[in-house]
Parts: C-alpha cells; structure tokens; sequence
C-alpha cells in the first residue's frame, strides 16, 4: 500500500501541486508541549523548489506556532490528502525554517510565487522544507469532496494592512511574538517589505 519516495517528481509532484488544501504538522520539543496542526490554502502559495525542497508562504494570523517551532527544532510534516479523484495521502516528513522579509533569500524565493498576490495577504514568512522522508498511503477512507474555490476573507481582511498596521497587529495578538508554551516566534517589530 504504502511507498516511500527519493524525491518529489513526476506523479508525486503533480498531485502535491494539484491539491488546493495541505496540512502542516509541528511539535515543540517539550514533552508536555501543545502539537500544531494547520490546514494551509489559497492557490498558488505552495511551491517545489527541487526534487526535495517545496516552501510555501505563511500568512498573517492569530498564532505563530509553526514558525516557532520551527525555529526551536525544525521539526515539521506536510500532508496532502484526495478530496476528488483516485485516493492518496503523501506526506513530506522534514526539517523546516521561516525565511523572514530581511533574509537575503527573500527575493530569490518569493519570486517562486507568481500566481498569487501575497501583497494582500499580509505575507510574514516564506517557509522552507527539505524533505528527509516522503511517503505515500492509500487514502480510502478520505471522502469524497468537491473543491468550490478559495475564500475571499482572509485577501479581503488583510489587503488594507500596511507595513505598520500589520505589526502592530501582530503586538496584539498574544501567540505571535510568543508560542503558546512560551517560545519565540515572530521576530517583531516586522521587518518591511522589501522592495
């Protein structure tokens, strides 16, 4: 039933980059520490970068969980499931890192985006994985559900924002700057767009 994978190529690739819904999965490393699981959407903010590297950008929100235990551990699992078509899981079990807006790489990655405006979006992070297992299962027992289209809500509610306005967003919220069990995660005050 299952397969494991070298690289995300070929079949692999396409179904991964078919999917209009994936879910990331991360852990502190505290035994007693809350796991995070978070469905990521909205076309065109996933990427395959090589045949084991895929990014995707991580946008404005209530929490920085991801991001922080990315940046205690690096821990971090992707998953994509059928919801139409012939059943499959694959999963990208690997190590992960936020690239924020002043990191050099910045404009070399978010150049691997162009069918979005992440512009509206409130961009915070580009995440990179570099897959260390991927795997594929059955996917029987995922239903059968038809994709309508991306909501509108999250491009209408942070489209507004401007670099400021968005920081100091993110200083009210109270698990941005700070995870849920206490360790960093987004850098603030934000760093600007670059240009």
């Amino acid at each position: 039933m299952g397969k494991t994978y070298e690289r995300i190529d070929g079949r692999l690739r396409d179904f991964i980059e078919a999917q209009p819904v994936f879910f990331t999965a991360t852990a502190p490393l505290s035994g007693d520490g809350t796991v995070n699981l978070s469905p990521k959407g909205l076309r065109g903010s996933f990427a395959v970068l090589d045949e084991r590297t895929v990014a995707y950008l991580d946008f404005a929100g209530s929490n920085a969980e991801t991001v922080a235990h990315l940046r205690e551990n690096g821990r971090i699992t992707l998953m994509w499931c059928a919801f139409s078509g012939p059943p499959n899981i694959v999963r990208v079990h690997g190590r992960g890192e936020p690239v924020f807006r002043d990191d050099s790489r910045w404009g070399e990655l978010i150049a691997r985006f162009p069918g979005i405006d992440h512009s509206r979006h409130g961009l915070r992070a580009i995440i990179v994985v570099t897959a260390e297992l991927i795997r594929d299962t059955c996917g029987y027992a995922v239903p059968l559900m038809t994709y309508e289209s991306d909501r509108p809500l999250h491009g209408s509610r942070f489209e507004r924002e401007t670099d400021e306005s968005l920081d100091a967003y993110f200083h009210k919220k109270e698990h941005v700057a700070t995870s849920i069990d206490g360790l960093p995660g987004l850098p603030l005050p934000l760093p600007p767009t670059p240009a």
